[in-house]
């Protein structure tokens, strides 16, 4: 069993916690950090035996105190709740603090094809992130995830399930590639295991490739209530968000595409989740039922 110490930052967070949870359970010690750690979020992996620190990726004194004496990282940065320009800010400074700390490994998420010159706002500042954690001389994985299944259990698209509708700003027959947290998690647990052989890898990942109308109908399986996939105008995604538009148009026109099949045969131990299996997994008549007052917000 490995004695290694991991600093996990977003760990209050859907990919943070994962991997916290997945590292947790490969037998490492894990440094929790979160801007909350008094949250219960925080509590519940304080209760898993995470040691839980604050870290504000704006605070450099806080990201220098949760580092020192780890081994490695897993890091996540992200856009929503501040902005574009705060996330490569924040990711820099947190690469950078990486560096003082003179960590052995850095795991970083990034996000499916972000490397490809998409001109989708947030995969753009991903890759700024990634250029910089290139240049800093850290040994470095980068994971890209595909789009998020856990998102389809959360936010707009859950009060659209409530109703009946998949609401989705992409035709029926165009294929997207899917991944749930946990996988997201587990693959980073392997890459901070297995070190040597995932040192300066860029590996974008996915468990499954399904088009809207499949997905509706996976959802309507799992949660036993008719569900239909109804195609949202982009110009209403604009209306709220330009970047999440950008994202869906490129999602229509080039495609998320992921070699699924190839990441299985390759990695089988992470034990991929299809989107059937993460959708049996869910409390459907939970999610659909809850007043909104109570409805969870879409993490990533």
């Amino acid at each position: 069993m490995s004695t290694s110490t991991i600093a996990v930052t977003g760990a209050t967070g859907a990919q943070g916690g994962a991997a916290a949870r997945a590292l947790i359970a490969s037998g490492h010690r894990v440094r929790a950090l979160t801007r909350d750690p008094a949250g219960p979020a925080a509590e519940a992996l304080r209760a898993l035996g995470a040691d839980v620190r604050r870290a504000d990726f704006d605070d450099r004194a806080s990201l220098d105190a949760a580092l020192a004496g780890a081994d490695a990282l897993f890091a996540v940065t992200t856009p929503f709740g501040t902005d574009v320009d705060a996330e490569v800010r924040q990711g820099r400074a947190l690469v950078d603090a990486a560096v003082a700390a003179r960590l052995g490994h850095v795991v970083l998420t990034s996000a499916a094809h972000a490397d490809r010159g998409t001109g989708i706002p947030h995969y753009e500042s991903k890759f700024l992130v990634e250029r910089h954690l290139y240049a800093s001389g850290l040994t470095w994985t980068v994971i890209g995830p595909a789009a998020f299944m856990d998102n389809y259990a959360s936010g707009w698209t859950l009060e659209g399930l409530r109703e009946g509708s998949f609401a989705w700003p992409m035709p029926g027959g165009q294929p997207l590639a899917l991944v749930c947290a946990r996988d997201i998690g587990v693959f980073a647990a392997l890459a901070l295991r297995r070190r040597a052989a995932f040192a300066g890898r860029r590996v974008d990942i996915a468990a499954d490739a399904l088009d809207p109308a499949a997905i509706a109908a996976a959802l309507t399986h799992a949660a036993g209530r008719p569900i239909a996939h109804h195609e949202v105008p982009l110009e209403v995604v604009r209306g709220y968000s330009e970047d999440l538009a950008a994202m869906f148009a490129y999602f229509a026109s080039a495609g998320l595409d992921v070699d699924v099949a190839a990441l299985r045969r390759e990695f089988p131990e992470v034990g991929w989740q299809s989107f059937a299996d993460w959708a049996a997994a869910q409390d459907w008549p939970a999610l659909l039922s809850a007043p909104p007052a109570a409805r969870p917000g879409a993490k990533g």
